[in-house]
């Protein structure tokens, strides 16, 4: 029977202890803050939020090299592994096409999936990959249940700032000036690999209206699971931690996001990624 592996890239939030138990390979990007460049692997959160604060200008992130991607793939192919490949979506990084590129360079049988997310939502494709693939369950067999959990996705991400999108081209500038000037909070939900505004509202009350209309709308659902990620400080994240476990059986996963996300969202943003059954 043919072994296969998943592979994702840093811009994924996982506990480091679930990557390991279900030997998930992560590639990491890069960032650069001042000219210099980190690995997001060797960054710890709470450290790359202060070096974004003190920063003169906003920092850059970077796709791996489409030669790391191919090193990976061999180097996991040695015993004739097959590998699926799950990245972020294309919109947010060029990443899933250095991943194709690199698969085409690897002397390895790769599948490489535009996830069409990104965090924690990115985390629960790339979770139930690994879990059938240690199952033994077939290639087939795993892409579909890659797509139905992509198909049963949603993510949300809450801004308490529109300037870091702004700056990194993410989204318009005048949708950005509107909030700077006006102190508005932004949820938006990213669809078809697009992040779209659905709620601006002035002050933290605009979030917890929303998480008020959520919680009714799950009401009638069956939930798989769900994720909360946030940039700086969990308060609020367990605050909806406490609203939304009610309507999900699993543990709810609280994490805080990793230099890629933060690069783009800017500090005290957070993001509820659901998974329905």
């Amino acid at each position: 029977m043919t072994k296969i592996k998943i592979v994702t890239d840093s811009s994924v939030t996982i506990e480091p202890e679930v990557a390991k138990e279900l030997d998930i390979t992560i590639v990491p990007l890069s960032v650069m803050v001042d000219g210099v460049v980190y690995s997001d692997a060797d960054l710890e959160e709470g450290e790359f939020l202060r070096l974004m604060q003190s920063s003169r200008n906003l920092p850059k992130t970077s796709q791996p090299p489409v030669g790391v991607f191919a090193d990976v793939f061999e180097q996991l192919a040695e015993d004739g592994t097959q590998i699926i490949s799950i990245h972020m979506s294309h919109a947010l990084s060029g990443t899933v096409e250095a991943a194709r590129q690199g698969a085409t360079l690897a002397n390895a049988d790769v599948t490489v999936i535009d996830s069409s997310f990104t965090d924690q939502a990115m985390k629960f494709q790339v979770t139930e990959a690994a879990k059938l693939a240690k199952e033994g369950v077939s290639l087939e067999e795993i892409l579909a249940k890659i797509e139905e959990v992509k198909e049963k996705t949603e993510l949300y991400i809450g801004l308490s700032t529109l300037e870091n999108l702004v700056k990194g081209g993410r989204i318009g500038r005048v949708s950005g000036l509107i909030s700077s000037l006006l102190n508005i909070r932004v949820i938006m939900q990213m669809k078809d690999h697009q992040l779209e505004p659905i709620v601006k509202g002035r002050g933290a009350k605009t979030f917890k209206k929303w998480l008020d209309d959520l919680t009714v709308s799950l009401q009638n659902k069956q939930v798989a699971e769900i994720g909360i990620s946030y940039a700086g400080g969990p308060e609020l994240a367990l605050e909806m931690k406490e609203s939304l476990q009610p309507y999900v059986k699993n543990p709810i996963s609280v994490l805080e996001t990793g230099s890629i996300i933060q690069t783009h969202t800017g500090e005290n943003a957070w993001a509820v990624l659901i998974r329905y059954e």
